[in-house]
């Protein structure tokens, strides 16, 4: 394997696993991640299928981006999504700042794939 494609296979991995611990986590204790959704978005269904509807497609952007099969566009929702928790969740830095950094190597990863094809 040549080190470009060792690069790439790191980002996918690093991007995936930060949407996989969640969605897992959240299984087991709810209550640590609900707090995280803005209070605008809650009310309409019950939190926990709202967190779990989340943590659903968190597992498919990840198993996608391993996956490794057009990968520029879960890279790019990756990136929207961080992007959202980062703006939603701002009060909360001190907690979140290391999303910056996770933004960061969504993003990498979708300029690096953005030259393939996508479909």
């Amino acid at each position: 394997m040549n080190k470009e494609k060792l690069v790439i296979l790191f980002l996918r991995l690093g991007v995936a696993f930060a949407f996989i611990y969640p969605a897992i986590s959240a299984w087991i204790e709810p209550n640590n991640w609900i707090g995280y959704f803005p209070i605008w978005m809650k009310g309409y269904v019950p939190d926990a299928i709202l967190l779990h509807t989340f943590g659903l497609t968190e597992i498919i952007i990840a198993l996608w981006i391993i996956s490794g099969a057009s990968i520029f566009i879960p890279s790019v929702l990756a990136s929207l999504y961080l992007t959202a928790i980062i703006v939603l969740n701002w009060q909360s830095f001190d907690v979140i700042f290391r999303d910056v950094s996770i933004l960061t190597a969504s993003i990498a990863l979708a300029i690096k794939t953005s030259d393939k094809k996508l479909w």
